[in-house]
């Protein structure tokens, strides 16, 4: 059973971060097509939505 709540928990922790990284990838493309982001900030959110998942992600050793 415990193995069953980790995997169930596992998926919807990794739908969460790949709705999240392309959800920010997404804002940061529309708003350089409008001109109103540098490429210095899409780097910036870009690291910090990586850093973000990472931590997202580590949720599942509370579990284990």
């Amino acid at each position: 059973m415990p193995t069953l709540h980790l995997s169930r928990q596992a998926r919807r922790i990794i739908k969460a971060n790949i709705i999240l990284a392309v959800t920010a990838k997404g804002v940061f493309l529309a708003l350089g097509g409008l001109e109103l982001a540098t490429l210095w900030m899409a780097v910036f959110a870009d690291m910090g939505i990586s850093i973000i998942v990472i931590l997202n992600g580590l949720r599942l050793y509370r579990v284990a």
